[in-house]
């Protein structure tokens, strides 16, 4: 693959970091724009010895810099890992969300860029399904039940608006439920289990535990997002497994028979019930099939 010029917008977040790290690898050249409000300079260790092919930018999406920047430099991409992440998990975190993907939108437009890449969560964009519908398809759509809903469905959709009017090529990709090396134990499930289990504790399960994931692996999920880059225009494609793994079923998996017995607290309001995600898209039109098993991939983290 030729080297291009890759801009990653939330680059120094958990699977931003780990994306950079496979680009720099492939040969290209790579700017990450991130202000560091839930990401670390620490993840980008590595990538900030890769003297020529690596810079870095803290400052806001939102701010007129960032447009600027993106005229100046010019990338032939833009990954955006930046918006509807979990620190953005409130309605004025949705609404920030939807304002900042129309701001990339925006900047790839006045800058030339080629294609946009925009990670969504899954939960978001299928919402709550019936045990039929599982593994979910991506022309899957039920009735909104909340605003978050609203907005990330929104920001899916501007894609094609730029697409057709503006010629900005996008592939949005519906994110299962990523873990892996570098995640906060506050923003997955699987992270906040490790943390449970190195300090000794038990740990809180929100709900009875029977709901149920699609948890897919750090490696497995750059994989697809490299991929998008020349792969699935104009499309919607997830990022999951198809196999649906209970909350209570992970922790028994992670702790063994000996675990201690979790705590238990009320269900986050509109939490799912359920979620899998069909990679037969992903399969067709990225050439993509998610290669690590729950087991491997768990045990890379003790």
């Amino acid at each position: 693959m030729a080297s291009r010029k890759i801009m990653v917008c939330g680059g120094a977040g958990f699977i931003g970091s780990h994306l950079v790290d496979r680009l720099i690898a492939e040969g290209h050249e790579v700017e990450v724009v991130d202000n560091l409000s839930s990401g670390s300079l620490t993840n980008l260790a590595d990538a900030r010895n890769a003297t020529g092919r690596f810079k870095f930018q803290n400052i806001g999406i939102e701010s007129r810099e960032f447009s600027e920047l993106v005229s100046l430099r010019r990338p032939q991409i833009i990954i955006n890992l930046a918006t509807f992440s979990p620190v953005h998990a409130h309605l004025n975190g949705a609404l920030s969300s939807l304002q900042l993907s129309v701001a990339i939108l925006e900047a790839a437009r006045l800058g030339g860029v080629g294609k946009v890449i925009t990670a969504l969560p899954s939960g978001l964009l299928y919402g709550e399904v019936a045990v039929r519908d599982l593994p979910i398809k991506e022309g899957h759509i039920n009735d909104p039940r909340t605003s978050e809903e609203v907005l990330a469905r929104a920001a899916a959709d501007i894609h094609s608006v730029y697409r057709e009017r503006h010629g900005v090529e996008f592939t949005v990709l519906a994110m299962g439920n990523v873990y892996g090396p570098r995640q906060r134990a506050a923003d997955g499930v699987v992270a906040s289990f490790v943390d449970a289990l190195a300090n000794g504790r038990a740990p809180i399960v929100h709900g009875n535990g029977k709901q149920t994931r699609d948890f897919i692996y750090i490696d497995d999920t750059v994989d697809a997002i490299a991929r998008a880059t020349d792969r699935a225009g104009g499309l919607v494609v997830n990022v999951g497994t198809g196999i649906a793994t209970s909350v209570s079923d992970l922790w028994a998996v992670m702790a063994g028979a000996a675990s201690p017995v979790p705590r238990t607290s009320a269900a986050r309001p509109n939490d799912l019930a359920r979620l899998s995600l069909s990679p037969v898209r992903a399969r067709i039109q990225l050439g993509w099939s998610p290669f690590t098993s729950l087991k491997d991939g768990l045990a890379t983290l003790r």
